[in-house]
């Protein structure tokens, strides 16, 4: 997708960061770090929360980031008084594991349709090596009148 601007310019982190509050994504330690014209990046720690038995990052955990940035970015390209945003399907490949410190997620619009969004979101460790990759599609629902 082009460089075309897609959030829009009074799009704040805090009002991303507000949004976690209290459920998952809080739980999980995401945080939303940056917003540019046609992507989302956030944070998640590699610790007790997100780590599998083995002390590597549980794919599960890189999927919910994948989910959240997904769906946050579907969310903000929307007219919430209109419709709203859920995931329909994704996918995810791990690709490289890690142990410590935080990944980064940056998300990107690969199809912004009426009915649905498609969002690809690459996962990178602190050595910026690529850990996942995920892909979500999201359905654009009408609110019921």
């Amino acid at each position: 997708m082009a460089k075309e601007r897609i959030f829009p310019d009074y799009l704040q982190l805090e009002a991303l960061n507000n949004m976690s509050e209290g459920c998952m994504v809080e739980h999980l330690g995401i945080k939303f770090t940056e917003i540019g014209p046609d992507y989302l990046k956030a944070t998640m720690p590699v610790d007790h929360r997100t780590k599998q038995p083995m002390g590597l990052l549980h794919g599960g955990a890189s999927v919910a980031l994948a989910e959240t940035m997904g769906s946050v970015g579907a969310t903000v390209c929307i007219d919430l008084n209109e419709a709203y945003a859920v995931g329909l399907e994704i996918n995810a490949n791990h690709i490289k594991s890690a142990r410590s410190g935080l990944v980064t997620g940056t998300a990107k619009p690969i199809h912004l349709g009426r009915g649905t969004h498609v969002w690809e979101i690459k996962v990178h460790n602190d050595d910026n090596e690529l850990v996942a990759i995920s892909r979500i599609t999201m359905a654009i629902l009408a609110h019921k009148k």
